[in-house]
Formats: structure tokens, sequence, C-alpha cells
């Protein structure tokens, strides 16, 4: 009969330790995707805010030109 192969133990301290290093690393790669994906939509909602405070500038800024024009205008009629 072949004799089985000694395993050593792993201990509690050792085992304990590996458990809680996979659990951290794990935990942290949870929060960095989801805080990467927090960023994302953040960044989305940002540029969608700049573009249209862009448009209402472009807006205000063609009415205050027309504006400008009209008044040249009846100035000049006077």
């Amino acid at each position: 009969m072949a004799a089985l192969p000694l395993r050593k133990p792993v201990g509690a301290f050792r085992g304990g330790l590996f458990g809680f290093l996979f659990g951290s690393t794990l935990a942290g790669a949870g929060v960095y995707y989801y805080i990467l994906e927090e960023y994302k939509v953040s960044n989305e909602l940002l540029t969608e805010d700049i573009y249209a405070l862009q448009a209402a500038v472009q807006r205000i800024h063609t009415y205050v030109t027309n504006l400008e024009e009209k008044v040249d205008s009846l100035q000049k009629k006077k």
C-alpha cells in the first residue's frame, strides 16, 4: 500500500490573512468600478448641462444683437 503524501495544514492565521486580503481586494475592485460608473454618469450629465447653457447663451446673444440693431435703426430715424 502506498503512503499518502502528507498535507501541510494551512493554519488559521495564514488562511484568515489570505481571506482578508482576497475580500479586501474584491471589495476594492467593486468600489472602484462603482465610482467609475458614477463618474461617467455625472460627467455625461455635466456635459449635457454645458451644452444647454451654451445654447441659452447663444440665444441671448442673438436676442441682444437684434435689440441693438433695432435701437440703432430707431436712433438713425430721429
